[in-house]
């Protein structure tokens, strides 16, 4: 199942809207290889990078993206998902 998928399924959240504005961006930190707003294209290119980056796995990050999407996505809710669908490719038991 696509990662596009996923996420609708999990959060009703349509990543389709996001129109890589990166207005989402936060300054990177040690905690994140790459950008919040790369975090969500790989999502949409169905990029498994997206579910084995540090920046996924980042809590600082996970509460910073909380209201940072100016078109109204839940971002949070979007890295809750990628979360638990990383964790049940890696254990299918999850």
């Amino acid at each position: 199942m696509s990662l596009r998928r996923v996420i609708k399924l999990a959060t009703g959240q349509d990543v389709n809207a996001c129109r890589a504005c990166f207005d989402c961006e936060l300054p990177l930190t040690g905690e994140m290889d790459i950008p919040l707003g790369s975090l969500i294209q790989l999502a949409l290119l169905d990029d498994e990078e997206a579910l084995h980056c540090r920046t996924l796995w980042s809590d600082s990050v996970l509460e910073s993206s909380r209201g940072a999407c100016k078109r109204g996505l839940d971002l949070r809710a979007v890295m809750i998902a990628l979360r638990a669908e990383s964790q049940r490719r890696i254990n299918p038991e999850y």
